[in-house]
């Protein structure tokens, strides 16, 4: 009969983590400050000003006198971490820009289209054309933000 603890944890376990190398953490810090700036700014310039009205006449049932703070701050915080990790990254470690752009593209039109082709199949009285006009939105803005994000990370990294 073995004696040996059959739950003994494996090789490594309980130990800590290997330290990230510093340039490591100061290239994932610039590629997130980065693209989440970007994001953000076109992003509310678009909804707060180019496209409000189109937004308005499209949701005016559903919109909120103001939205919610938290919910826009984990939105922005972790759509950018996504596009960080799918586009950016890869962008800087080999491709540059051209590459985060297109990554960037695809990650934002599944990410959208998630959304609204969702809501179009289950919400009554949800657009075809907010679902168009975001799907689109989405994609540019994703790729616009994976490819700045990306030239400023290899800028400043």
């Amino acid at each position: 009969m073995e004696t040996g603890n059959a739950a003994a944890p494996g090789p490594g376990f309980g130990r800590h983590l290997p330290a990230i190398p510093e340039k490591t953490a100061m290239r994932f810090l610039v590629a997130y400050l980065a693209t989440v700036t970007v994001f953000l700014l076109v992003d509310l310039a678009w909804l707060g000003v180019v496209a409000r009205s189109f937004y308005v006449r499209q949701l005016a049932a559903l919109l909120r006198d103001r939205p919610r703070p938290v919910a826009a701050i984990l939105f922005y915080g972790l759509y950018g971490l996504g596009i960080v990790v799918f586009a950016v990254l890869p962008g800087t470690e080999d491709g540059g820009w051209s590459k985060a752009l297109v990554q960037g593209a695809l990650f934002g039109f599944f990410a959208y289209a998630t959304y609204g082709l969702t809501n179009y199949a289950t919400l009554r009285g949800w657009p075809l054309s907010l679902t168009l006009v975001d799907l689109a939105w989405g994609t540019l803005l994703s790729a616009l933000a994976a490819a700045l994000g990306t030239a400023a990370t290899l800028a400043l990294i």
